[in-house]
C-alpha cells in the first residue's frame, strides 16, 4: 500500500489562509519546523531557492489538487518532507486553474520523491461522491487520513471484494485539542477567513426566497410556542417575549456563531422545560421570573465552561441512532401541537361552527399547498427556473394564499395570531427582572437545576448543529461547536436578565434553512445535495425582520392561527424526510417483497432490522412519557442516556450490523452503490 503509506508519512494541514504561493510556502514552512520535519536551516535554504531561482510552480494534478515541489542545497542527512494542505479560498496552479488541495514536497537536489502518479488518487477521491463528503466536511486531519486510507483500500481491492456500504461519512465534529479555550480559539481562527464572504454569498434569488420562507417559518413557531408558554406560565412569558428572544438571539448568533446556517428559537423541549420550571418554582414558593434569572445565569456559566473546555467534542458519541430519535421527538412535538390546534375543536363535544370548519380548511390548505409546491422541482412541468421559484417560495405562497382566502370569508370569525396592540410584556411587568425577589437560599439551590438545563441546551444545540454539519450537506466552511456554545451561553444570560424564553438551535428550522439554500440534483431514487450556499446574510435578515415585526403587530394579527399551524404541520412532516428510523417504521406495514433496495435492507436480516427499530421506538416512547410526566424536568437526562443505550447495543448486535444500521450514510448515496 505505497499510496496509503505516503499519506501516513506526511502531515495534513487544514484550512490555510494563504492566497498566493509565497504565503503558502511560509505557512507550510512554519508548520514543518514546528513538527520537527524541517530545521530552520532547511527552511532558509528553501526560501533562498525560491527567491534566487524562482522555482516552485504548483502543478495541477486534476480534481482540484496540485503538487508543489521545492528543491534546495542540502547537507548530509537531509531527507525530503511532505505536507498535504487544504486551502479553502484556493490558489492558482501553473495552468491558471484554482486548486484547493496542495501536496508540498521539499527535498534536497538528487533525492528521490514520490512521482505524480502516487499523488493523483487524492484528486480521484474528490470526484467520488461516496468519499468526497467526508473530505469536504472534515475539520480533523485524522478524518482526512482515515477516509483516504479506506478509499485506497476500496480501489485496490478486487471488484467482488469491495464493501461500499462501509464507505465513511463522518460527522463534522470538533478536532481534539488541548489547553484552556483551545477549541474556542481554533473555531474562531477557522471561521474568520470566511467572515466577509459569509455576507456576500447570500446576495441572490435563492437567498431572497429563503429569507421570505424562513421569516414565516421562524415567526410561526415563535408565536405558537410563545402562546403556549403564556398558557403554561399563566401569562408570565408570552408571544412578544418569544419574538424578542428569537430576534435578539438570531441576530447575535448570525453575526458571531461558528455555524450561522443554524437558526435559533424557542424549541419544543425548551418550552416544555420552562413550563416545568414554572411548576417547580410555584411548588417552592419562588417568583418565576426572578427564579428563572438565577437558573439562567448559572446555566450560562456552566455552558461557558463547557465551551472553553471543548466539551462539544463528545457529541461524536451521538450517532445516527441518537440523532434519529431526537429528530423524531422534535418533529412529533411540532405535529402534535399542529393536530391539537387544527383538529381539537372539530372533534370536540359540541357541533363544529363555521369558523372551526373554515379553520380546518385553511390549515389543511396551507399544508397541502406548501407540500405540493415543495415537490414541483421534481416534476417535468414548466421551466427549471419557474420550478425552482415555486419550490423555494412554496411556504410563503401557501401563507399568503390561505390568508387571502380567510379575508374573503371575513364575516366568519377566526382566531388570529395572539399579539398585543403595542410593544410591551405579556403581563405588563417591567422588562428588567429583579433578581433579589427570591428567598436567600434559592441562588445556590438553582445550581443543580441549572445543571439539568445545561444538559438540555447542550444536547439540543449540539445535536442540531451536528445535523446541519452533516456530510450530506457538502458544507465547505467548517464547523464551530465551541464558538456556538459560547454564543448560546451569552444569549441565555441576556434572556434571563430581561425575562425572555431561552433560545437555542432549532432542529426543524435549521434543517429547513440548510435545505432551502441547497443546490440539489435529482435522480430516480430521490435527490442528492451538490452544495449549500453557506452565508450569514439570510439568518441575519430573517431575524431582523422578526424584530421588525414587533413594530407592525397589527399586520401579524391578520394571519389566522389555523394558517400558522398548517405551516407547523408542514415543517414537522418535512423534517421527517431522510430519517431512516421513520423509513424503517414504514417497513412494518410494507409488503416485504416491495422493500426498497437500501443498503441496510439488503445486508441486514429482517429480525435485526425490525428489532433495532423497535429499540429506537421504545426510546422515543420513554422520552415522550417522561416529558409528559410529573417528573418531566428530568427528561434532559433521559436524552443523554441514549448514548450508553447505543453503546449497550454493541452487545446485542454484531459490529457489522451496526455499521449498516447506524452508519452516517444517506439514501441518496444508494444509486452509486448499485454500480458496484
Amino acid at each position: 500500500m505505497a499510496l496509503q503509506k505516503r499519506l501516513h508519512d506526511s502531515e495534513i494541514l487544514l484550512d490555510l489562509t494563504a492566497s498566493d504561493l509565497q504565503g503558502l510556502v511560509e505557512q507550510a514552512g512554519d508548520e514543518l519546523v514546528r513538527l520537527g520535519k524541517l530545521s530552520e536551516r532547511q527552511r532558509g535554504a528553501i526560501q533562498a531557492t525560491l527567491d534566487e531561482r524562482g522555482e516552485g510552480e504548483i502543478h495541477d494534478l486534476g480534481g482540484g489538487v496540485g503538487v508543489l515541489r521545492v528543491r534546495y542545497e542540502a547537507q548530509n542527512g537531509d531527507v525530503y518532507s511532505c505536507l498535504l494542505m487544504r486551502i479553502p479560498e484556493g490558489v492558482r496552479a501553473s495552468d491558471h486553474e484554482k486548486v484547493h488541495y496542495v501536496w508540498l514536497i521539499v527535498a534536497p537536489y538528487g533525492a528521490s520523491t514520490p512521482p505524480n502518479e502516487d499523488l493523483e488518487p487524492f484528486g480521484w477521491m474528490l470526484h467520488d461522491e461516496r468519499f468526497s463528503a467526508s473530505i469536504i466536511g472534515a475539520n480533523d486531519p485524522m478524518q482526512v487520513l482515515a477516509t483516504y486510507q479506506l478509499y485506497l483500500e476500496y480501489v485496490e481491492a478486487p471488484p467482488d471484494q469491495r464493501r461500499p456500504s462501509l464507505v465513511p461519512s463522518y460527522p463534522s465534529i470538533p478536532p481534539p485539542v488541548t489547553g484552556f479555550a483551545a477549541g474556542l480559539v481554533a473555531d474562531i481562527r477557522r471561521k474568520l477567513p470566511f467572515y466577509a464572504s459569509d455576507f456576500v454569498d447570500g446576495f441572490n434569488v435563492k437567498g431572497l426566497a429563503t429569507i421570505l420562507f424562513l421569516f414565516f417559518a421562524c415567526l410561526a413557531p415563535s408565536i405558537a410556542f410563545g402562546g403556549l408558554l403564556a398558557f403554561l406560565t399563566d401569562g408570565e412569558i408570552g408571544a412578544v417575549e418569544a419574538l424578542l428572544a428569537t430576534a435578539i438571539g438570531g441576530v447575535v448568533y448570525a453575526l458571531f456563531s461558528g455555524q450561522p446556517l443554524t437558526l435559533l428559537g424557542t424549541t419544543g423541549p425548551v418550552t416544555i422545560f420552562l413550563a416545568l420550571l414554572y411548576l417547580l418554582c410555584k411548588q417552592l414558593g419562588v417568583s418565576f421570573l426572578p427564579g428563572l434569572f438565577w437558573i439562567g445565569i448559572w446555566t450560562a456559566v456552566i455552558m461557558l465552561v463547557l465551551a472553553v473546555t471543548n466539551t462539544s467534542r463528545y457529541i461524536q458519541h451521538f450517532t445516527r441512532f441518537t440523532d434519529e430519535i431526537f429528530g423524531a421527538l422534535i418533529a412529533l412535538i411540532f405535529i402534535t401541537e399542529a393536530f391539537r390546534d387544527i383538529f381539537g375543536d372539530i372533534f370536540g363535544p359540541e357541533v363544529a361552527t363555521n369558523g372551526e370548519l373554515l379553520a380546518l380548511i385553511l390549515a389543511l390548505g396551507t399544508y397541502m399547498i406548501a407540500q405540493q409546491l415543495s415537490r414541483v422541482r421534481q416534476k417535468p412541468l414548466l421551466t427549471k427556473t419557474v420550478r425552482e421559484f415555486l419550490t423555494d417560495f412554496g411556504p410563503t405562497i401557501a401563507i399568503f394564499t390561505m390568508t387571502a382566502a380567510a379575508w374573503t370569508m371575513h364575516p366568519i370569525e377566526l382566531a388570529h395570531l395572539a399579539v398585543p396592540h403595542e410593544f410591551t410584556t405579556t403581563s405588563g411587568r417591567p422588562w428588567l427582572v429583579n433578581p433579589m425577589d427570591v428567598p436567600g437560599w434559592f441562588p445556590l439551590a438553582a445550581i443543580p437545576i441549572a445543571g439539568l438545563a445545561a444538559v438540555l441546551l447542550f444536547l439540543d444545540q449540539n445535536i442540531t448543529v451536528r445535523l446541519v454539519n452533516s456530510p450530506q450537506h457538502r458544507l465547505k466552511k467548517g464547523a464551530g461547536y465551541n464558538l456556538d456554545m459560547a454564543v448560546i451561553a451569552v444569549l441565555v444570560a441576556i434572556c434571563a436578565t430581561i425575562g425572555l424564553p431561552w433560545v437555542v438551535a432549532a432542529t426543524v428550522r435549521s434543517l429547513n434553512h440548510t435545505r432551502s439554500l441547497a443546490t440539489v440534483r435529482h435522480h430516480a431514487r430521490g435527490e442528492h445535495i451538490i452544495s449549500v450556499m453557506e452565508n450569514r446574510l439570510t439568518p441575519l435578515v430573517v431575524h431582523l425582520l422578526i424584530g421588525a415585526s414587533l413594530l407592525v403587530l397589527g399586520l401579524l394579527r391578520a394571519i389566522p392561527m389555523s394558517v400558522v399551524f398548517g405551516l407547523f404541520l408542514f415543517m414537522g412532516i418535512a423534517s421527517l424526510q431522510g430519517n431512516q428510523f421513520v423509513d424503517r417504521l414504514k417497513l412494518w406495514v410494507t409488503d416485504p417483497t416491495l422493500y426498497p433496495p437500501t443498503h441496510y435492507i439488503r445486508r441486514v436480516s429482517r429480525t435485526v432490522l425490525h428489532s433495532f427499530t423497535l429499540v429506537q421506538l421504545t426510546c422515543l416512547a420513554v422520552l415522550w412519557f417522561v416529558k409528559e410526566s410529573s417528573f418531566g424536568v428530568l427528561f434532559p437526562l433521559f436524552i443523554a442516556l441514549l448514548v450508553p443505550i447505543r453503546h449497550f447495543l454493541g452487545r446485542m448486535y454484531t459490529q457489522r450490523d451496526l455499521a449498516f444500521l447506524d452508519a452516517d450514510e444517506n439514501p441518496e448515496e444508494e444509486q452509486f452503490r448499485e454500480m458496484d
